[in-house]
């Protein structure tokens, strides 16, 4: 196929061209994609919104770290995920909070455990950079993440357990608008990573007759704080 020409070098670039594989989009869709090992994935959701995660291949390590989209100086606070909810392993219903003692999302359904105690390797923070540098953030604002499909025990020596991946679904609920940023890297304690899915959809957000609101008094002001923070900006 000839380039010299104009319309000759527009069908050799459209030759090349790799169709795209998606996952199917939900009903309501707002993400669908794969995310290939040593690789990231971004995007901004509204509140509500509904993200899954999905272990293909029992070997994804998601690292993810959430922003308040609005004002991304809040942003997700492993330190005070872990000790305000007295449980270092997450499970579902566990809430992910900001330093501000505010819910940034939810954690509906997980079928496995998961890592909040290693953070991610260099090359996930390589990863992060990226996705970061998209969302007009910089390596300054990358605090530890969570890791997810992938479980580490504390040993009674205080040592950490790698103990493989773990679950095949995460679902999260957005309680606030959220950056999302994910670096799908082998974890610090692994040297393996396989494909992830990620889909998104939209949903609403927790209300307070839902029992997620009051499974804790921690949960509970942490939601109050929430809402009352979003309904003074007229999102709530």
């Amino acid at each position: 196929m000839s380039t010299s020409t104009t319309y000759g070098a527009r069908d050799h670039a459209r030759a090349q061209e790799i169709p795209v594989d998606t996952p199917r989009l939900p009903e309501g869709g707002v993400w669908a994609e794969y995310v290939g090992p040593d690789a990231y994935t971004h995007k901004v959701v509204a509140r509500g919104t509904a993200i899954r995660l999905a272990n293909l291949e029992s070997g994804a390590c998601a690292h993810v770290l959430l922003y308040n989209a609005d004002q991304p100086w809040e942003r997700l606070n492993v330190a005070d995920t872990v000790k305000v909810q007295w449980n270092a392993y997450l499970s579902p219903r566990n809430l992910l909070l900001s330093d501000q003692g505010r819910v940034l999302a939810s954690v509906l359904e997980s079928d496995g455990e998961h890592d909040a105690l290693c953070g991610t390797s260099a090359k996930g923070r390589a990863l992060f950079t990226l996705a970061a540098a998209k969302n007009g953030l910089t390596p300054r604002d990358l605090p530890p993440s969570l890791s997810f499909f992938q479980s580490v025990r504390v040993l009674p020596d205080g040592k950490l357990d790698h103990r493989g991946p773990s679950g095949t679904t995460v679902v999260l609920r957005a309680e606030m608008p959220l950056i999302v940023l994910i670096a799908n890297t082998a974890h610090p304690l692994d040297d393996d990573c396989k494909r992830l899915a990620v889909t998104a959809w939209r949903d609403t957000p927790t209300n307070p007759e839902d029992p997620l609101w009051t499974a804790t008094p921690e949960g509970r002001r942490a939601f109050e704080n929430t809402v009352e923070y979003l309904t003074a900006r007229g999102q709530a």
